[in-house]
């Protein structure tokens, strides 16, 4: 029997059904303590609704929603690894956005679910590994953003400051105009953040078939 072929030429082999029952596991558990313990305008963030996408492409074994969502996590992912293993270290935040970590106000466990970002990428990179990556990714996971970072503006709380749109780096900004402000990070989120991983994945795709 023929192995399925993906956009790239690679071979298909699918996503492993315990992979499958395990993030599964993971999202019916972490979904409703963050609704209990942070409320549901904390699905706004790009990284948690990330769960979610994630959980369907791995069963629907999608590349186009398992691409995009590793568009959103991998290089966040690792920065908010740096960010938040430097601050353990040093006490000093190299990049911002994670100080609730080290916030005695937060509940202990959300700070210990929030350490999915150390993981997501792992499963998502594993599984664009077994299945292909979807070079439209780039454009769908764009347009999601684009509808995300409004919607986080207009319907969650400004100081949660969720996906920085009330300002960078998790803090508050005053230098543009908000909406001006908005348009510009609706631009560079896809720039900074997911461009450099789609280049990446696409070289390291284009050696995998060589």
């Amino acid at each position: 029997m023929k192995r399925r072929l993906t956009a790239n030429s690679l071979p298909s082999r699918g996503v492993p059904l315990w992979l499958k029952l395990v993030f599964s596991l993971w999202v019916v558990t972490w979904a409703p303590t963050y609704w209990v313990l942070l409320g549901p305008q904390n699905y706004f963030w790009l990284c948690n609704l990330a769960n979610f996408l994630l959980l369907a492409g791995l069963w629907r074994e999608s590349r186009r929603l398992v691409s995009m969502q590793w568009l959103a996590v991998a290089l966040v992912g690792t920065f908010w690894a740096i960010d938040v293993g430097t601050a353990w270290l040093t006490g000093w935040h190299p990049i911002g956005g994670t100080e609730y970590m080290f916030d005695p106000e937060h509940p202990p466990l959300t700070r210990a679910l929030s350490l999915y970002h150390l993981i997501l990428p792992l499963v998502a990179g594993f599984a664009i590994w077994r299945i292909g990556y979807d070079r439209r990714a780039l454009a769908w996971q764009s347009v999601l953003t684009w509808l995300v970072i409004p919607a986080s503006y207009l319907f969650t709380e400004a100081e949660r400051n969720i996906n920085w749109v009330e300002g960078p780096f998790g803090q508050p900004q005053s230098v543009m105009d908000p909406w001006l402000y908005l348009a510009a990070l609706m631009l560079l989120w896809p720039l900074l953040v997911y461009l450099p991983v789609h280049w990446l994945t696409l070289l390291l795709s284009r050696r995998r078939r060589g």
